[in-house]
């Protein structure tokens, strides 16, 4: 009978709003180890559909789904000040392509999104994949 429990709640389940998949995304930074998060500075933290047409053009994608987060700022020395008129550092996670992954892999959606947060920061500022492989077991701990 449990089985068929668990069946049923799938049936009332609906996929995750934006604004459900932004808090999951802010309660995943959170818990990014500190030295990391300081990395990023006050960075914003956003959840869209899928990424823009200029975004697409810009990085020759062929389909919208082939892009998971994308971190938009600058380094450390080059952080944002009033003067330049530039804004702070930003990370968009793209919804539909993170549920897409989510459905074809075996893992929680949570796990995703704090692997994509990790590798958008990371690769942004030239970490190597056993550092954020390291990072992302410190964020499960």
């Amino acid at each position: 009978m449990a089985r068929i429990y668990q069946t049923r709640a799938w049936h009332e389940q609906l996929s995750p709003a934006i604004e459900e998949m932004e808090l999951l995304a802010l309660e995943a930074y959170a818990h990014l180890p500190e030295e990391f998060r300081k990395l990023t500075g006050e960075v914003i933290i956003q959840l869209a559909e899928f990424p823009t047409d200029e975004i697409m053009d810009d990085l020759s994608l062929e389909t919208p789904f082939d892009l998971l987060g994308l971190f938009e700022g600058r380094g450390i020395a080059e952080r944002w000040n009033p003067q330049t008129g530039e804004g702070p550092n930003k990370i968009t996670l793209y919804r539909r392509a993170i549920l897409d992954y989510w459905a074809e892999n075996e893992e929680t959606l949570g796990d995703i999104v704090t692997h994509v947060l990790i590798h958008e920061i990371g690769h942004h500022f030239g970490l190597s994949d056993e550092d954020m492989d390291r990072l992302e077991t410190e964020a499960e701990e």
